[in-house]
């Protein structure tokens, strides 16, 4: 659970918004961000000028974008990772044998953050990326890390950030999600049928290190390719056995 800031300091929430900003509109000019925030063109300037000289925010023309010092900060924050390091060549490994699309998460503060993806020969690529935040409960590999976290945490999760709807297949109903989770935590792996995007079907296991949850490694392929035994047998077998081996090699590196 984030803690609030005792003294929160007002200049870097406003940067911290205006950087939000320019994620959620794809960039923009003073004017755009201004109206968008409610705020003045020209402190909206101000921070835009402070941030550009730091690296973080480029202009081009009249337009600010983000800068890619947030990619310096973020891969670095990834390598740091035990989890990613020894995680990412079993997701590569996963989307070799499945030819779909791979995939591990981790969380923070509630949220699940995509850290690595594989692409296999007939994957899909979908709309994630490293470092990409997500409610939990909207996919299986936020599903997966739920339903190994104690009850209490799940409880502080749902009242924190809800259970809002990506699909009409969303589970927005806490007691419908814990009894969902408990059929995870019983049969070892999670799915996602069309919870977060339409058309997309996900198969997600748990990552453990002495009983703490560590993250989730998944397969996803287009609703139409899961018909078959294949996703109700074959892809779970792979995905669990993936999760297990990482699992060794955390505990035991």
């Amino acid at each position: 659970m984030p803690t609030s800031a005792t003294n929160p300091v007002r200049t870097t929430e406003k940067s911290l918004r205006i950087i939000h900003t320019l994620k959620e509109l794809n960039g923009g000019r003073v004017t755009e961000i201004a109206d968008h925030l409610d705020a003045s063109k020209s402190v909206v300037h101000n921070h835009l000028s402070t941030l550009e000289e730091q690296g973080y925010v480029v202009q081009e023309g009249d337009e600010y974008r983000l800068g890619l010092q947030f990619l310096n900060i973020g891969g670095y924050t990834r390598n740091r990772m035990d989890l990613y390091k020894i995680a990412e060549p079993e997701v590569q490994k996963l989307a070799e044998k499945t030819n779909e699309l791979a995939s591990l998460m981790t969380h923070e503060q509630g949220y699940g953050v995509y850290l690595y993806r594989s692409k296999g020969e007939e994957a899909v690529d979908g709309d994630t990326y490293a470092g990409l935040r997500t409610h939990l409960h909207t996919t299986a590999l936020g599903k997966a890390i739920l339903a190994y976290m104690p009850e209490s945490r799940v409880d502080e999760i749902i009242e924190d950030h809800g259970l809002p709807a990506e699909t009409d297949n969303t589970i927005t109903d806490p007691v419908e999600l814990k009894k969902e989770l408990d059929q995870i935590h019983e049969r070892g792996y999670a799915i996602d049928n069309e919870e977060r995007i339409k058309g997309l079907y996900c198969v997600a296991a748990p990552i453990e290190k002495d009983d703490e949850v560590l993250g989730a490694i998944s397969v996803s392929a287009p609703k139409g390719r899961t018909s078959d035994n294949r996703f109700k047998d074959e892809v779970p077998e792979l995905v669990c056995s993936a999760a297990n081996v990482i699992e060794l090699n955390v505990k035991y590196p």
